[in-house]
């Protein structure tokens, strides 16, 4: 059976360029597809989707529509998803073609559904790009690897530390809650 959706995560980087992308990645004409059309179609204030694009008039294929994982609260905001995140997130769907992680006979059936989180506070747009890159390649890599597999979630689930959450804080909160 064909593999219809292929899901990939990564989280990159640090302070507050940290690049947390989340993507889909399946045949145009399957669900991806349908997400994909979607969230171009589906703009709106502080959410605007766009194409990720080696420059103006080159697109990437895999076509790849980069969605905010954040309301966009202003124009350096904006200009970093439209920049420095935008030719980040090309490059690597570019480089995953390139470097046959992506297949390149797959390239013009398939669509990427990128999340990318570009942190209200962020400056510098040297990592935003690096970090964007790194991240994205990893997603893609796991996702067309279908990793991580349920046994190395299994075995990584005792020490998994999750930076944005703190365990203690999490466990007294459920305790507090009566689970």
């Amino acid at each position: 059976m064909a593999q219809l959706i292929r899901k990939g995560e990564a989280l990159v980087g640090e302070g507050n360029e940290v690049s947390h992308i989340d993507l889909l990645i399946g045949p145009e004409e399957g669900p991806v597809g349908t997400a994909f059309c979607n969230a171009l179609a589906d703009q709106n204030a502080g959410h605007s989707n766009l194409l990720a694009v080696l420059e103006p008039n080159l697109a990437v294929k895999p076509a790849t529509v980069m969605i905010t994982k954040v309301t966009i609260k202003g124009a350096t905001q904006a200009v970093q998803m439209f920049g420095p995140a935008q030719r980040g997130v090309a490059e690597a769907v570019a480089e995953s073609v390139e470097e046959g992680v992506i297949p390149k006979d797959q390239a013009e059936n398939l669509v990427i559904v990128c999340g990318v989180f570009i942190h209200w506070d962020a400056e510098d747009n040297k990592k935003i790009y690096s970090y964007n890159k790194e991240a994205t390649k990893l997603a893609i890599k796991r996702a067309m690897n279908n990793e991580p597999s349920a046994d190395d979630m299994i075995k990584g689930k005792p020490t998994a530390n999750h930076g944005f959450a703190k365990t203690e804080d999490v466990v007294k909160s459920a305790c507090a809650d009566g689970e």
